[in-house]
C-alpha cells in the first residue's frame, strides 16, 4: 500500500479524528473508505425512475398492509377533508 499527504483543515481533521475514534478505527481507514465510495459510486441515471433511487428503502418499513400499492380500499377518504 502507498502513502500519500493531504491537508486538512482543523475542523476536518477533528471531526475524522472524532468519528476513527468511535469507529475504532484508523484515520487512514476511514480516508480511504470514504474515497473509495466517492470514486466508485455510480450516479443514478438521468432517466432512474424515483423507486431506481429509493431502490434501497423499498420494504423497510414494517406493520403496513402487503397490498398498500394495490388494494384500492387502502385510498377510501384519501384526499378529503
Amino acid at each position: 500500500m502507498q502513502t500519500i499527504s493531504l491537508k486538512l483543515s482543523d475542523s476536518l481533521l477533528e471531526q475524522l479524528t472524532r468519528e476513527a475514534k468511535a469507529k475504532g478505527v484508523t484515520k487512514s481507514q476511514i480516508v480511504r473508505e470514504s474515497i473509495e465510495k466517492a470514486l466508485y459510486r455510480q450516479p443514478p441515471p438521468d432517466d432512474a425512475s424515483c423507486y431506481d433511487v429509493a431502490r434501497d428503502l423499498a420494504g423497510v418499513v414494517k406493520g403496513l398492509p402487503r397490498d398498500l400499492a394495490t388494494n384500492a380500499k387502502h385510498m377510501d377518504g384519501f384526499g378529503q377533508r
